[in-house]
C-alpha cells in the first residue's frame, strides 16, 4: 500500500469541526434531506479508486457527499420511529469507542470495555427497578434483545421438561407454546422466528382499543393447554404508548409455571421516571426484558439492553466454548455469554456514560418532559375542528387522523403527511391503527423544547388547513 502523507490525527481534526458545525445546525437545518436521490448516488458512487486516498481527502469529500443527505434524526423536531438524540457525553464516548476500537467479547481483550459494561448493567437494574441479580446483555437493539431473553426463555422451559436445546436442537423437543398480545410489535415476531417457533404458531390473544393485552383472554389461552408457554407482555405500545397488565399477567403466567417476557424498546423506562412508574406496575414480576438505550436513554445508535431474572439460562443460551477463547482466571463477567454476537464494539462504554452523564434525576427528567411535550402535542392538534387525537396520550406516543367533515379520512391524512414532510420543519411517518390512517408523533429527543412542539404543531396545523381547503 502505498503511504499517504497526512498525519494520523489529520482527519480527526476535521471531523471535530464539522462535527461543531452540524451540532450547532441542527435546530435550524431542515429535519428532511432536499438533494435528489439521485443526486447523492452520483456525489457518494464512481468508480473504487485504484490507487490510495490520504484520510483528510476522504473524510472531506464524504462530510461533502453525505451531508446534503443527512435526516436530522438527534435534532429536536424529528418525531419518527421512537429515535432519540444523543446526548453530549454519549458523542464523546462513541468517539472514543471509535479511537479505543475495543472488542467487547472477552475480559482478555478489554478489562475496561468489560467493567463499564458491569457497572452500565448495576445502573441500568436500578433505575429501572428490576432485580439486581438479574443478567445483562449489550446487544444491537431490541430486535436482539428480544432474541437473546427469548432464547433464554426457550432454553429454560425445555430444560425444566428435561430437554438441552443447545446440545439437541429442536426437533423432537417437547412442544412449547408462545403467547402474544394481538398489538405484538414485529421485532418479538421476528426474533421468534430466528429462534424456531414460526408466526402461524404463535397464539394471539386480544387487545383492547389502545393495545393493552386482556388478562381474561390470556387467561383462557393459557387453560387452552398444558404445554409450558412464553407470554411476551408489552411495555409501550409504538403506536399508542400503552401498557399491559403486567400484575395481572404475571399471576398468571406464574400459575402456569411459564416464562413471562416484556419487550420494553422505550416504555420500560417509564421505570425510571417518578411520575410514569405507576404505567409498570409489576413489571419487575417478569423472567426477561428488552429496551433500547438508542431510544429514550438518548445513547447514539445501535445500543440495545437486555436482563433476565434467570443467569443460568441466559448464559447457556449464548454461551460459547473454544480453546482458543481464553476465559480470565478471575473469573470475571465475560461479555460473550451474554449475547449472540462474538465480535463486537464496546457499546457499553457510551450507556455508561449517558447515565453518569443524565444520573437518576436527569433520566427522570428527560422522561417525564417528554411526556409533557407530547401531551403539549395532542393539545395544540386536537383544537382543530378536523383533527382526532385516536391515542390515550399516557406517554410519548400521539396518533393523529385528520378527517375533515365528509370526506375521506385515510386521503385527508396522507396528503397531510406528505405536506408536512415536504415542508421540512419536522418529520413524522405514518401508520396504520385499527385499519385507519393516522401520523405517528414520538418525542423522544432530549433537546426538544415547548418551542419546537410549537413549530411542529404549526407546521401541522398549516397542512391540515391547506388539505381541508382543497377538500371543500
Amino acid at each position: 500500500m502505498d503511504s499517504v502523507s497526512d498525519h494520523p490525527t489529520d482527519s480527526l481534526a476535521q471531523v471535530l469541526a464539522y462535527a461543531r458545525t452540524y451540532i450547532e445546525s441542527r435546530s435550524d437545518r431542515d429535519v428532511w434531506p432536499r438533494v435528489p436521490l439521485a443526486d447523492l448516488r452520483t456525489a457518494m458512487g464512481g468508480p473504487l479508486p485504484e490507487r490510495p486516498i490520504s484520510p483528510s481527502t476522504v473524510i472531506a469529500d464524504l462530510i461533502r457527499a453525505a451531508d446534503p443527505g443527512i435526516v436530522t434524526t438527534t435534532g429536536p423536531r424529528y418525531f419518527g420511529f421512537v429515535t432519540g438524540g444523543a446526548v453530549p457525553a454519549t458523542v464523546g464516548a462513541e468517539w472514543l469507542t471509535a479511537v479505543w476500537d475495543q472488542c467487547a467479547s472477552l475480559f482478555a481483550l478489554s478489562p475496561a470495555a468489560v467493567v463499564a459494561e458491569e457497572v452500565a448493567a448495576s445502573w441500568l437494574l436500578d433505575v429501572l427497578g428490576l432485580p439486581p441479580s438479574c443478567s445483562a446483555g449489550f446487544v444491537t437493539g431490541c430486535h436482539m434483545a428480544n432474541f437473546t431473553a427469548l432464547a433464554a426463555a426457550r432454553h429454560e422451559l425445555l430444560r425444566r421438561a428435561g430437554w438441552n436445546v443447545e446440545r439437541d436442537g429442536l426437533a423432537g423437543a417437547p412442544p412449547l407454546r408462545v403467547i402474544v398480545g394481538a398489538e405484538v410489535h414485529v421485532s418479538v415476531i421476528g426474533a421468534l422466528r430466528l429462534l424456531g417457533f414460526g408466526s402461524n404458531g404463535v397464539t394471539r390473544v386480544d387487545a383492547d382499543g389502545q393495545g393493552r393485552m386482556r388478562a381474561a383472554a390470556l387467561e383462557a389461552a393459557l387453560a387452552a393447554s398444558d404445554a409450558p408457554a412464553i407470554v411476551c407482555a408489552q411495555a409501550g405500545n409504538v403506536n399508542t404508548g400503552a401498557f399491559d397488565p403486567f400484575a395481572e399477567i404475571a399471576d398468571l403466567v406464574g400459575t402456569h409455571g411459564g416464562w413471562l417476557h416484556v419487550d420494553g424498546a422505550f416504555g420500560l423506562w417509564a421505570a425510571a421516571c417518578g411520575a410514569r412508574r405507576h404505567l409498570v406496575a409489576g413489571v419487575s414480576r417478569a423472567d426477561s426484558w428488552a429496551t433500547d438505550a438508542h431510544k429514550w436513554l438518548n445513547v447514539p445508535y445501535d445500543s440495545g439492553l437486555v436482563f433476565t431474572a434467570h443467569p443460568a439460562a441466559h448464559r447457556a443460551a449464548m454461551s460459547l466454548m473454544a480453546e482458543y477463547l481464553v476465559r480470565s482466571p478471575l473469573e470475571p463477567r465475560e461479555p460473550m455469554d451474554w449475547t449472540p454476537e462474538s465480535s463486537r464494539r464496546a457499546r457499553g462504554f457510551a450507556v455508561y456514560a449517558a447515565l453518569k452523564s443524565l444520573g437518576r434525576q436527569g433520566i427522570d427528567d428527560l422522561v417525564a418532559r417528554c411526556c409533557r411535550l407530547a401531551s403539549r402535542f395532542a393539545d395544540r392538534l386536537r383544537a382543530e375542528q378536523s383533527v382526532q387525537i385516536l391515542n390515550d396520550v399516557v406517554l410519548n406516543q400521539v396518533l393523529v387522523r385528520v378527517s375533515p367533515p365528509g370526506r375521506d379520512a385515510d386521503k385527508a391524512t396522507l396528503e397531510t403527511l406528505k405536506l408536512v414532510q415536504a415542508e421540512r420543519v419536522c418529520w413524522l411517518g405514518g401508520t396504520r391503527w385499527h385499519d385507519t390512517t393516522a401520523m405517528r408523533l414520538s418525542v423522544s429527543n432530549w433537546s426538544t423544547t415547548e418551542d419546537d412542539i410549537d413549530r411542529s404543531a404549526d407546521s401541522i396545523l398549516r397542512a391540515v388547513r391547506a388539505v381541508s381547503v382543497a377538500n371543500v
